[in-house]
């Protein structure tokens, strides 16, 4: 599904919910730093959302859309421990895309694929104010933390720690 259909996808489910939602056109950016200003908000209420490979044992692979908020990085300790797998990582590009149908930059806190499973950290959901990308470079949207939750249903745990200085 190309990133036009994606952010096709999230506008209908968000006018269907009757949301509360804002989008917010800006110049072409996808790095969660300078994209938060940008859009002017501090950049611990951007999600930040990452595709991970987890190897849950030897036969068995799951895709995780892991999402923390735009100021800390996402704790492959703490997904290997939530799914108790041997092994958790980035999952390679070409995958991630497929999943998350859109381009890096672009990933919605929402997954649209029975094979990519939503985990976010309460951080996230705790946002007042929630921006991220609109699987677009140009455009991002804004909702509550709350509505976030509720509309995207992610498994919540602890999985984000403090990003390196």
């Amino acid at each position: 599904m190309p990133d036009a259909d994606t952010y096709q996808h999230l506008i209908s489910l968000l006018d269907a919910s009757h949301v509360d939602y804002r989008l917010i056109d800006h110049a072409p950016e996808g790095a969660t730093e300078d994209v938060s200003a940008l859009r002017g908000h501090p950049v611990s209420q951007a999600a930040k959302c990452i595709v991970l490979r987890v190897k849950v044992d030897r036969r068995t692979t799951r895709h995780v859309l892991a999402v923390v908020p735009g100021d800390r990085r996402v704790d492959l300790d703490a997904v290997r421990a939530l799914f108790e797998a041997r092994y958790v990582g980035f999952s390679d590009a070409e995958t991630a895309e497929r999943l998350a149908r859109s381009v890096p930059g672009t990933v919605l806190p929402f997954s649209f694929d029975p094979e990519l499973e939503l985990v976010a950290d309460p951080d996230v959901v705790a946002q007042p104010r929630l921006y991220f990308n609109a699987a677009r470079l140009d455009r991002s949207l804004c909702l509550t933390g709350t509505d976030y939750a509720r509309l995207a249903e992610p498994r919540v745990a602890r999985i984000a720690s403090p990003a390196p200085a």
